[in-house]
């Protein structure tokens, strides 16, 4: 009977350590369980403030590309601006200058500074015969709307031949050929000669509308000289002030050929007249002296 309740109570015992044994086992899967989740718990936690912080720079981001776009829209609407207020005051500009020379110094070809070189050169001059006389007794209004109109048409022939436009004097035109474009000392002599010939046949026509428009007493009439040579061409003046022009020899030649020049007609030195032969026909005219030159100039008369 004793051994029967041993072997019961150790039967019983024994289901107990059984017992305590799968307890403890279970205690143990659970706290690996839990250790396992809460690491994977931790681990999400960190993806989620991850992508929470990405999505906040995400965020951010957009925010600031936002303000970039805008700060380049307001930066190209201010660009664009100033590029036409620069482009009207180029524009403005370029009424002051010849187009050859706005060209090149727009371009970076010429800098506007103080220097100049020596260039072959065809020099025109020309005035409207007894212009003062008749300006004095002319308002100020009617004696500029004619004197404009004058310049403006002599200005678009000049320009179709390729002139460079060097100065108004009143009524007086300087134009050269040769600078800052040139086609060669013949053609650029015979552009200038053509476009002084297409000049003098435009005056005929603006004589008569300025007779009928201004009431003037007779007609108006031009005279042109023209002389070709070495020339110094470049910017003269201050570095406050400069001006694009020519001077010489040459130069003072082609103005005593105007100031000499008949009524309505186009007095041309010999040097000119060298260079034309074969395109334009001349007469002979007369001989000038010249300040510098010993002997006396021969000069001529294109026919047209």
């Amino acid at each position: 009977s004793s051994s029967r309740h041993f072997f019961l109570y150790f039967l019983y015992m024994s289901n107990i350590s059984n017992r305590l044994d799968e307890i403890e086992l279970k205690q143990e899967m659970s706290f690996q369980i839990f250790t396992k989740l809460n690491k994977e718990i931790r681990t999400l936690k960190m993806q989620i403030a991850k992508l929470q912080l990405e999505s906040k720079l995400r965020r951010n981001l957009a925010s600031e590309l936002d303000k970039q776009k805008q700060i380049a829209k307001n930066a190209e609407e201010l660009a664009n601006e100033k590029s036409k207020e620069i482009e009207e005051i180029a524009s403005q500009l370029s009424k002051y200058l010849s187009p050859q020379l706005y060209d090149s110094i727009f371009s970076g070809e010429k800098k506007v500074s103080i220097e100049s070189e020596k260039k072959f050169l065809t020099v025109f001059f020309s005035d409207i015969i007894s212009f003062t006389e008749i300006s004095d007794k002319m308002d100020s209004a009617p004696l500029t709307e004619m004197l404009n109109l004058y310049l403006t048409k002599m200005s678009e022939i000049a320009l179709s031949f390729g002139g460079t436009i060097d100065k108004y004097i009143g009524d007086s035109i300087m134009i050269f050929f040769g600078d800052p474009e040139t086609e060669g000392k013949e053609k650029d002599a015979i552009n200038c000669v053509k476009m002084a010939i297409e000049m003098q046949n435009t005056m005929k026509t603006l004589s008569k509308k300025f007779m009928k428009d201004f009431n003037l007493p007779y007609p108006l009439n031009m005279r042109i000289g023209i002389n070709s040579g070495e020339c110094t061409v470049g910017n003269f003046g201050s570095e406050k002030r400069l001006d694009y022009t020519v001077i010489g020899g040459a130069v003072n030649l082609a103005s005593r050929l105007e100031s000499n020049s008949p009524a309505g007609k186009i007095l041309i030195s010999d040097v000119t007249e060298k260079l034309i032969r074969g395109d334009i026909n001349c007469q002979n005219y007369d001989q000038i002296k010249a300040k510098g030159i010993n002997e006396p100039i021969n000069t001529f008369i294109p026919y047209f």
